[in-house]
C-alpha cells in the first residue's frame, strides 16, 4: 500500500533536496578534472559514496515515514471528528427524508438521547420534511423547544457532487442528498432584543375633546378645581406606566412612554377614556379624551408624526378615543360616546370662506357623493352646485346608478327648465371634461374607495372634502380643503351651515331646498338620531329658503310592496346575545333593497332590550350590512372590524363572495370576538 502512495507538494521537495544537491556536485566535479585530475578524481569517489547512503537512507526510510504520515493524518481525522463531536453546537447530519443519520453531544444533550436516529419531526415538530432545503442551497427556521428558542440552520450536501470525487460511489445520476443540520440557541439574544424593544420610546398626545364646553356648564368657582383635577388625574396615569407628560396647552399635553407601557395600555383598552369621565366638579357635561399615539418608527420624529397623525385620527373619528399607529397597521380603542356638538360657528364660517375662494379660482366645478348615491350625498351635492351657480362658474353633479330613493329628487330637475340639461352627469362624461382648471367637491364621503368616481381624484389637483362620517384608515389625501364635522346629523346640515355664511345672500330655490331638508330627514330618522341645536337651526334656514315638510313627506312615502318587506324584516328577525337583532331583507324584485335594509335596521330597534341591529341584504352579488344603534353600542367600531364603518349610531360595510349565512356567521363572529376582547 504504501509504494501506491506518491508524496507530493512540499514534502517531496523536502525530501528530494539531496538529490539535487548531488546534480549540482557532479557538475562541480567535472569541472575539477580540467583544473586538477586527482582532486576531479577523490570528489567522484565522495560521490559515489555520497550517493550509495543517500539511496541506502532513502528507501530504507521511505516506508517508516509514509507510515507516519498516514498514522498522523488517521489521528488527525480522530481528532477532527472527536471535535466535532464535542463541539458546544448541536449538530446533526440527516438524509433526505429527514432521518436523523449522525449526530453530536450537543445535539443528543438537547433532544435528551444518545445516538438519536429517528425523524428530525419526532423530535423537532416544527421542522418537517417540506421545509428541509431540498429545492435550495440552504434554509432557516425559528422555532421554540422546551422553552428555548432556536433557529436552525440547514444546509443541503448534494451525494452528486461528493460521487464525482470518490472511488467508492460510482452510480450516474444519482441525485440524493444529505442534510447539514445546525441549531443555534438564540433563547438570551432573542430576549435582549426584546427588552431593547420593549424600552423603546413612544411618542403620544392627549387632547381634551370639550374643554371650553365643559367649562361653560359650570360656575365660575368650580373650573379652577376642575382643571386641577383632571391634570392631576392625566398625569398621575401617566406615571404610574413609568411615563412623562408635559402640559403644552390648557388642553393638550405631550406624553413620552416605553413601548412596553403603551402593550399595557392597550391589554387595559386605554382605561383612562373612562376614568377621566368620572371626574366631576359641578360640571354638567364629562370631559372625554382623545390619545394619539406613535411608536416603532425610526426615529423619534417620524414616532412624533405618528401620533400627530393618530390624534388628528382620534378627533377626525369624533373623540372619546385612543389611536395606536406604527409603520404598519392603526389601532383604535374606545369610542363608544356621541360626539358633543360644538356650539361655536367660528369653523362653519372659516371653511365657507375657504371654499368660496377654491370656488372662485376654479372655471369648473364637479360635485360626487358616494357610490349609490343616497338622499343625503345627493342634497349635499344639489347644496354646493347652488353655491358654484351663485358665483357664475360651470357646475357639474355626479351621480351613475339611480336608486330608488333618489329617483324622486333627481326628477326635480330632469326636464325643469330652471336647470341645465348637464347639471347631472355620470362618471364617464365627468372624465370627459376640461380638468386643467376644475375643482372636485366630495360629500358625504371621506373615503376614496367608495366614491362615485376615484379616478376624478386623480386628475383634480383641486378637492374639497365635506363630510361627517368618522375617519378611517383610508383618508382621502392632499385635500386642499378637509371639512369633516362628525358631530353634524347629515352632510346636507354642515353644507347648510356653508349656505348662510358665503357672501352675496345665496338664495335657495324650493327644489333645492327639499333635496337638503329631505337629506337631513333621512339621516336623522325624522330628526330622532344626532340631531343638537344646530341640526334644528340648519332645518330651520331651508325651511325659510321653501322647503317643504309636506311636499318631502309624499317624495319618500313607500308603496306597500316595499312596507311589507320591512314587516318581514322584522319578523324574522334573531336576537342574538339577547341585544344584537340579526336579520335578512329579501328585496329582490324592488329597485333599492339596500335602503330597505337600513330602514328596516332602524325599525329593529324599537324591539325592548336591542342595542344594535344588522340587516343583511344580498344585491348584485354582494352581501350589504346596515347596522343601526340608539347609544349603548358602537356599531362603527364593529363594521370596521368586518372591513367597513360610518358613525357610531349608523353604519355598515360589504362582504364580497359571500353567502347570506356566512355573512351571518362573520356578524355574529366578531360580535363574540368583541364581547370577549371587552370591545362591547
Amino acid at each position: 500500500m504504501n509504494n501506491q502512495i506518491k508524496l507530493k507538494g512540499a514534502l517531496r521537495s523536502y525530501l528530494q533536496a539531496c538529490l539535487y544537491l548531488g546534480i549540482a556536485l557532479i557538475l562541480i566535479d567535472g569541472g575539477l578534472y580540467f583544473l586538477d585530475l586527482r582532486a576531479g578524481f577523490a570528489v567522484s569517489i565522495f560521490l559515489v559514496i555520497y550517493y550509495v547512503v543517500l539511496l541506502a537512507l532513502y528507501f530504507y526510510n521511505k516506508p517508516i515515514i509514509l507510515n507516519e504520515l498516514v498514522s498522523f493524518a488517521t489521528e488527525y481525522g480522530q481528532i477532527q471528528r472527536q471535535l466535532l463531536k464535542e463541539l458546544d453546537l448541536p449538530y446533526a447530519l440527516l438524509d433526505d427524508n429527514g432521518k436523523v443519520i449522525w449526530s453530536n453531544w450537543s445535539f443528543d444533550e438537547i433532544v435528551h438521547k444518545e445516538k438519536y436516529r429517528k425523524t428530525i419531526t419526532s423530535a423537532f415538530p416544527d421542522i418537517t420534511k417540506e421545509k428541509l432545503p431540498s429545492d435550495i442551497d440552504e434554509t432557516e427556521l425559528a422555532f421554540e423547544y422546551e422553552g428555548s428558542e432556536f433557529t436552525a440552520k440547514m444546509k443541503k450536501i448534494s451525494l452528486a457532487d461528493m460521487a464525482e470525487n470518490s472511488d467508492i460511489i460510482n452510480e450516474d445520476g444519482y441525485n440524493g442528498f444529505l442534510v447539514a443540520l445546525f441549531l443555534y440557541d438564540e433563547s438570551a439574544l432573542r430576549i435582549a432584543l426584546r427588552e431593547l424593544d420593549n424600552q423603546s420610546l413612544a411618542i403620544g398626545m392627549i387632547y381634551l375633546d370639550n374643554y371650553e364646553e365643559a367649562l361653560d356648564s359650570m360656575e365660575d368657582v368650580g373650573r379652577s378645581i376642575l382643571i386641577a383635577l383632571i391634570d392631576r388625574k392625566i398625569n398621575k396615569y401617566i406615571a404610574s406606566m413609568d411615563g412623562i407628560c408635559k402640559k403644552l396647552e390648557k388642553d393638550k399635553y405631550l406624553i413620552i412612554l416605553r413601548k412596553q407601557s403603551v402593550v399595557q395600555l392597550q391589554a387595559n383598552r386605554f382605561d383612562i377614556l373612562e376614568d377621566v369621565k368620572t371626574v366631576n366638579s359641578g360640571n354638567e357635561m364629562a370631559v372625554t379624551l382623545s390619545i394619539g399615539i406613535g411608536l416603532e418608527g425610526l426615529s423619534y420624529a417620524q414616532n412624533y408624526e405618528f401620533a400627530r397623525a393618530s390624534i388628528d385620527l382620534a378627533l377626525g373619528r369624533g373623540g372619546d378615543q385612543a389611536v395606536v399607529k406604527t409603520p404598519d397597521n392603526i389601532h383604535y380603542y374606545g369610542g363608544k360616546s356621541q360626539q358633543m356638538e360644538k356650539n361655536t360657528k367660528v369653523k362653519a364660517r372659516v371653511k365657507s370662506q375657504a371654499l368660496a375662494e377654491i370656488i372662485n379660482s376654479k372655471d369648473t366645478i364637479i360635485i360626487m357623493g358616494h357610490r349609490m348615491a343616497d338622499v343625503d350625498s345627493f342634497g349635499a351635492a344639489v347644496g354646493v352646485w347652488r353655491i358654484a351657480k351663485s358665483m357664475r362658474r360651470k357646475a357639474y353633479i355626479v351621480v351613475n346608478e339611480e336608486s330608488s330613493s333618489v329617483k324622486p329628487l333627481l326628477d326635480l330637475f330632469r326636464g325643469n327648465s330652471a336647470y341645465e340639461e348637464d347639471m347631472i352627469v355620470n362618471s364617464q362624461k365627468a372624465l370627459e371634461l376640461e380638468l386643467s382648471n376644475a375643482a372636485l367637491v366630495v360629500v358625504d364621503v371621506n373615503k376614496p374607495s367608495i366614491t362615485e368616481c376615484p379616478e376624478l381624484l386623480h386628475k383634480c389637483k383641486s378637492i374639497v372634502v365635506l363630510d361627517h362620517h368618522r375617519q378611517g384608515t383610508e383618508t382621502i389625501e392632499n385635500a386642499t380643503l378637509s371639512y369633516v364635522e362628525t358631530y353634524a346629523s347629515s352632510a346636507c346640515e354642515m353644507v347648510s351651515e356653508l349656505l348662510q355664511y358665503i357672501g352675496g345672500g345665496i338664495k335657495l330655490r324650493s327644489e333645492e331646498a327639499d333635496c337638503m331638508y329631505a337629506g337631513m330627514l333621512i339621516d336623522t330618522n325624522n330628526f330622532m338620531t344626532k340631531t343638537g341645536v344646530r341640526t334644528f337651526e340648519a332645518a330651520a334656514f331651508l325651511r325659510r329658503c321653501g322647503a317643504d315638510v309636506t311636499r318631502v313627506r309624499k317624495l319618500f312615502r313607500e308603496n306597500v310592496l316595499e312596507y311589507k318587506v320591512k314587516a318581514d324584516v322584522v319578523s324574522q328577525a334573531e336576537i342574538y346575545r339577547q341585544h344584537y337583532a340579526i336579520s335578512v331583507c329579501h328585496a329582490e324584485n324592488l329597485d333599492n333593497p339596500t335602503v330597505l335594509g337600513a330602514q328596516a335596521a332602524n325599525e329593529l330597534l324599537n324591539i325592548q332590550g336591542t342595542k344594535a341591529s344588522f340587516v343583511l341584504t344580498d344585491y348584485m352579488g354582494t352581501i350589504f350590512v346596515s347596522a343601526r344603534s340608539i347609544d349603548e353600542v358602537n356599531v362603527q367600531i364593529i363594521t370596521e372590524r368586518m372591513g367597513g364603518g360610518g358613525h357610531l349610531t349608523v353604519a355598515g360595510c360589504q362582504f364580497e363572495n359571500c353567502s347570506i349565512a356566512e355573512g351571518i356567521a362573520k356578524v355574529k363572529q366578531t360580535i363574540d370576538q368583541m364581547i370577549e376582547e371587552g370591545e362591547l
